[in-house]
């Protein structure tokens, strides 16, 4: 578990170049696990519909789930949008570009899983046999309305006994395999074009808001990860600090013991120095409360100002 912590956590500070391909591979994965996935439809009415839509919806809501947990961007929009205003305006542009950047890339695999299912037509069969009029088919004119829906419920099951002589059951998975088909050429094509107008059409109305946008976000993104790696390295002194207070009263054992004392002090005066003046748990309590509800504005000249 501790490895699988680091491994995410190097995956969410890398560059976006390593995420993208690790987004990639998410996609490729989603098509091995479809390709390794035995599909086998319940052939029961009312259960078809359920079971089809299942794996038709469920499995890319997984990997959308995996797809936001590969980068930091989502709890740093998260956290842009929820904090207080203070003493620093937020920009909803900036959130707005936060969020359809990540949910871009991590709809990848969903959108892969989605496309290759409609493809392959056997969810839409299993979901949609149901649903079929059975007057458009001569095989199901002549029955009860009840023994149609049998019939058509066993329509994905070539190898049972109700419809394996029925020539019926071919038109009809025909047919709702021309749909799902056409449904995800469609949904692709779609994409396609959707991708080809915001990569090139884009840029041509707002060049400088889209550059400053993108700048803001990055600078989001990166100072939620510098201030966490400096609340790690100030705890990391205050802990310091507060544990040698506790070996005060062994002092004197140290030193008969040989311990390089005059190292240990010099090193915990330089950590005074780097905890800024702060001695308890309420100071440090302050300063996160402070960095949340007040963060400082971005204006570096009143830091040489002072």
């Amino acid at each position: 578990m501790e490895r699988f912590r680091m491994i995410l956590q190097y995956l969410q500070s890398n560059s976006e170049s390593v995420t993208n391909g690790v987004y990639g591979l998410l996609a490729l994965a989603s098509v091995k696990l479809y390709s390794c996935f035995d599909f086998s439809c319940p052939c029961v009415p009312r259960y078809n519909e359920a079971y089809g839509l299942g794996v038709l919806l469920v499995p890319p809501a997984a990997l959308l789930l995996c797809g936001l947990l590969l980068t930091r961007q989502p709890a740093a929009a998260l956290h842009e949008w929820r904090r207080p205003r203070g003493r620093r305006a937020k920009d909803p542009a900036v959130i707005r570009y936060m969020c359809s950047s990540v949910l871009q890339r991590a709809m990848i695999a969903p959108v892969v899983w989605i496309i290759i299912t409609l493809l392959d037509g056997k969810c839409f069969i299993c979901a949609f046999s149901g649903s079929v009029d059975p007057e458009k088919f001569a095989g199901f004119a002549n029955i009860t309305p009840a023994q149609a829906q049998q019939l058509l419920a066993k329509v994905p099951c070539k190898d049972d006994e109700l419809v394996r002589n029925n020539m019926s059951r071919k038109a009809v998975s025909r047919y709702l395999r021309c749909w799902s088909q056409a449904l995800g050429w469609s949904i692709l094509l779609i994409l396609i074009i959707a991708a080809f107008l915001a990569r090139w059409l884009r840029p041509c109305f707002s060049p400088a808001a889209l550059l400053q946008t993108r700048y803001w976000s990055n600078y989001i993104d990166i100072e939620q990860k510098i201030f966490e790696e400096t609340c790690c390295e100030h705890s990391r002194h205050f802990a310091h600090q507060c544990i040698l207070h506790f070996f005060e009263s062994m002092r004197k054992e140290i030193q008969l013991h040989s311990f390089n004392l005059h190292r240990e002090e010099k090193e915990a005066e330089g950590e005074e120095s780097l905890l800024r003046g702060i001695t308890d748990q309420n100071q440090v309590n302050k300063l996160l409360q402070t960095w949340y509800y007040e963060k400082p504005p971005l204006d570096v000249s009143q830091v040489t100002q002072r």
